[in-house]
């Protein structure tokens, strides 16, 4: 029979990238689709796969909407990776990312445990709740300290998927994903910003790019690979978390100098530091440790930071000379 997946925040980069990887594996793919924006469904449109997805109105902060789509759905597999998932918003907005991020997950399990509780759950956690990190190199035994309203929401998700699997006998599974990156990214988002301005710089629309602190450091990976690996969890005979990084750590400094090479240009020349940009509490560094994902998935990110940054140029690049 046909597999029913759901897909929560399945607008977003790694909804859309999971997306497409379950309709080419034969999944029927039901998204939950939360109408708070102009237009959120260009990423499915950019992958070709909107008219494939069946679209779901409903929000995860509102429990009569989870349990909605369980029934319609009739998932088998449940991947939640809706979320505000914005940290510098998280700072501004921190009630609400509470609601969304942290209680919209538990909303979605406990729709589970109400419907079907056979089926198989994801959550997408993330490297942010190591925030102050406690160890050089963290893994899934590392402590937690988060250090922002995001990072603390998303922690409480995710013990909270670690106690629907221990009181219920959920499958229920956490991805701890690294930073990870890819054209379909948001455009808030460091990575993107910066190679929509190197682009902009390069085709003449724009002369300068505003950063805050270009000294952090992130394991940044590709989105494409890492939306295999929560596949690949919810394959698996018992759940468990997993960390999902490339175990490469890189400054936002050198993430900036490999995507302005790419269009022959010197960061130097067009980087302004700006203070506005800097968080309340900085997250300086972040390093995973793939070795449990590798060797009980059999999963390795295979995109290197140079290709990604290569690869987001180049689509910037082809929006701007598009746009004209």
């Amino acid at each position: 029979m046909t597999k029913r997946a759901l897909v929560t925040g399945v607008t977003g980069q790694d909804g859309a990238y999971l997306a497409k990887l379950l309709l080419d594996k034969g999944y029927m793919v039901y998204g939950l689709h939360a109408r708070r924006a102009t237009d959120t469904l260009w990423r499915l449109r950019y992958l070709d796969i909107l008219d494939r997805v069946h679209l779901l109105e409903g929000d995860l902060t509102d429990l009569a909407s989870t349990i909605r789509s369980m029934v319609k759905s009739e998932a088998d597999e449940v991947y939640n990776l809706g979320a505000q998932s914005f940290v510098a918003t998280s700072w501004m907005q921190p009630i609400l990312t509470g609601y969304v991020t942290g209680l919209g997950a538990v909303n979605m399990l406990e729709a589970i445990r109400l419907t079907n509780p056979k089926a198989r759950f994801y959550q997408a956690s993330t490297s942010e709740m190591f925030g102050k990190i406690q160890e050089p190199m963290q893994s899934e035994s590392t402590p937690f300290y988060p250090r922002s309203p995001y990072g603390v929401a998303k922690l409480y998700a995710h013990w909270m998927t670690v106690n629907y699997r221990e009181s219920f006998g959920m499958h229920a599974s956490s991805g701890i994903l690294f930073n990870h990156e890819s054209p379909l990214r948001g455009i808030e988002f460091v990575t993107r910003k910066v190679t929509d301005a190197v682009a902009r710089i390069k085709l003449g629309k724009q002369k300068e790019l505003r950063l805050g602190n270009i000294d952090a450091k992130r394991d940044w990976g590709y989105a494409g690979d890492y939306v295999k690996a929560m596949w690949l969890m919810l394959q698996q005979n018992a759940p468990d978390d997993f960390v999902v990084a490339t175990g490469r750590t890189t400054t936002v400094r050198d993430m900036c100098r490999i995507a302005f090479e790419r269009v022959g240009l010197n960061y130097e020349q067009h980087v302004v530091i700006d203070e506005k940009f800097f968080r309340p509490a900085e997250v300086e560094v972040l390093l995973g440790n793939p070795a449990k994902a590798k060797e009980k998935l059999g999963w390795e990110a295979t995109t290197k930071l140079e290709t990604l940054r290569h690869m987001m140029v180049d689509a910037e690049l082809e929006r701007g000379r598009r746009e004209g």
